[in-house]
């Protein structure tokens, strides 16, 4: 794959791009048809599962790859996951979207996870997370008129998305973001 510098310098410009919810006049109440918690996605081992699940929780979504820069977050977000799994859960969404840095099957990402970082939070099967195959749930990430407020899709590997206990989407978080950077730890308090 060829680099781009427009996509170099888009992730360079963007990767620790803060968005919130509290930063637009349209934050108005997403109605339970097209919350987070009505959306549904494929595992890393193939079961469907709902977001509704995840109903009473605050949700990190992360879009993960094996072979960039940012892959050591993994640990970065399982030490957040552990010591704060009874009011978070991380949600990781494997995407070979930029630069093909997940090139891997569903079972080598599983594995290199695991071995590498230790990963427990949940992981997801390979989606694309922008584009004309992008997976319905960043569909809704990334849609005004379903999420309420954002339109940002993701700069690069490692970007983020805060959503509420309720399903409500509070913020976006660009790559370089980590559970102690201090714009994180603002948005959940």
């Amino acid at each position: 794959m060829l680099f781009s510098a427009t996509g170099f310098i888009k992730h360079y410009f963007n990767s620790d791009t803060v968005l919130s919810s509290a930063d637009t006049n349209i934050n108005q109440a997403v109605s339970d048809s097209t919350s987070f918690h009505s959306l549904s996605a494929l595992s890393i081992d193939g079961k469907l599962l709902s977001m509704n699940k995840y109903s009473g929780k605050k949700v990190i979504v992360l879009n993960v790859a094996s072979k960039c820069g940012y892959t050591p977050q993994y640990a970065d977000w399982e030490a957040f996951f552990e010591n704060n799994k009874a009011n978070y859960v991380v949600l990781g969404f494997p995407c070979n979207q930029f630069l093909g840095q997940e090139p891997g099957t569903a079972e080598e990402i599983e594995s290199f996870c695991q071995k590498n970082y230790g990963v427990t939070f949940q992981m997801f099967d390979k989606i694309d997370v922008k584009g004309d195959n992008q997976s319905p749930l960043y569909a809704w990430l990334t849609n005004p008129k379903l999420n309420g407020w954002n339109h940002t899709e993701p700069s690069w590997n490692f970007s983020k998305y805060l959503i509420d206990e309720n399903g409500k989407l509070l913020n976006y978080f660009g790559p370089k973001i980590k559970p102690d950077s201090p714009e994180f730890l603002a948005a959940i308090k």
